[in-house]
């Protein structure tokens, strides 16, 4: 036998066990911060449906659209949203300018460090604050202020900034959904040019693909250069029954998939579910007080009743995140 044969015949007698083992090795969990529970189950089998050459229920890549909420969905939202955090703040920074402030509510109340008396007017109460820190500077000046903010803001009960009070369990399935073919979306009752500072960085979704509220804008030219005001009015309120009507026009497509964890999200998930063909509404049911918190019927803050009521009713998939999750945050629990 010559060299060249001796070589060939040693590359395959090496080669052979290799590529056998490799045939023989497991394809990696997709999702490994959920337990091996029925819920899981549940969203492998729908995403292997719509997805798999020669299946019946196969929707075509460009129909494969999931939406998301944000707040208690992908992120955590107590003790406060969020946002609303980052609005009590800027009051705060804006303090000097508006010494006002100090004897006008609900302006005064939140300098003190009263949330609950600030809160008390209601929604007018809450329309003041945001509009005095959300509007007023163009749209390029949010973005700055809000990315300064989110990089040094840190909650106050884990004392981590609050991107990192993010779901793995979420994140995993935002990335399993887009390896499959799906094109994922926040639809949040949140500001919708604050959730875009940080969505693409935290959620690998881009700005195009955040639907949530937003205040009137107004085109001007500033110094002879064109920019963009935000105005102390609202515009849109995508929550509830505002979901579907914001998925229409932001989106134009129906969803096939829909995400949530309260009364805020039911629309949004029977406007998912009313479609043809096979469709999937999952709830995120808040019971881990040790991990994270536990809350549903009676909260001031994700409340979720009805929608809990529906997702019963109507066989939607419900995660109880104390045992369908085996990690809650990236760096562990609360």
């Amino acid at each position: 036998m010559n060299r060249r044969a001796v070589l060939s015949a040693f590359a395959a007698f090496t080669a052979f066990p290799v590529v056998s083992a490799l045939a023989q090795t497991p394809a990696a969990d997709p999702l490994p911060s959920w337990n091996d529970t029925a819920t899981k189950n549940s969203i492998v089998t729908f995403v292997e449906r719509v997805t798999k050459p020669g299946s019946p229920d196969l929707v075509p890549p460009a129909e494969r659209i999931a939406t998301f909420d944000n707040d208690g969905t992908l992120w955590a939202e107590q003790p406060i949203y969020f946002q609303a955090a980052f609005a009590f703040d800027r009051v705060k920074a804006l303090a000097p300018l508006h010494p006002e402030w100090k004897d006008k509510e609900p302006f005064a109340s939140l300098l003190k460090g009263d949330i609950k008396g600030a809160l008390a007017g209601g929604e007018a109460a809450i329309f003041q604050i945001v509009t005095a820190t959300h509007s007023g500077m163009t749209t390029v000046e949010f973005d700055q202020i809000v990315r300064d903010w989110i990089a040094t803001a840190k909650h106050p009960v884990t004392g981590r900034l609050y991107t990192e009070m993010v779901y793995q369990p979420m994140l995993e399935l935002l990335a399993y959904l887009r390896g499959n073919g799906f094109k994922t979306f926040i639809v949040s009752g949140g500001g919708i040019d604050f959730m875009r500072v940080f969505a693409e960085r935290v959620y690998g979704v881009p700005p195009e693909q955040v639907v949530g509220s937003s205040g009137k804008l107004n085109f001007e030219l500033r110094d002879g250069k064109p920019v963009l005001m935000k105005l102390p009015e609202l515009d849109f309120i995508d929550d509830k029954a505002g979901k579907p009507v914001g998925i229409q026009m932001h989106i134009g497509r129906h969803p096939i998939a829909a995400f949530g964890n309260s009364d805020g999200d039911l629309q949004m998930l029977e406007w998912a579910k009313g479609g043809g063909g096979v469709r999937f509404a999952l709830i995120v049911h808040h019971t881990d007080a040790e991990r994270e918190w536990a809350y549903d019927r009676h909260s001031s803050i994700g409340s979720l009743d009805k929608a809990l009521d529906a997702a019963q009713a109507m066989g939607w998939t419900v995660v109880d995140m104390k045992n369908d999750w085996r990690k809650i945050f990236p760096f562990g629990s609360k």
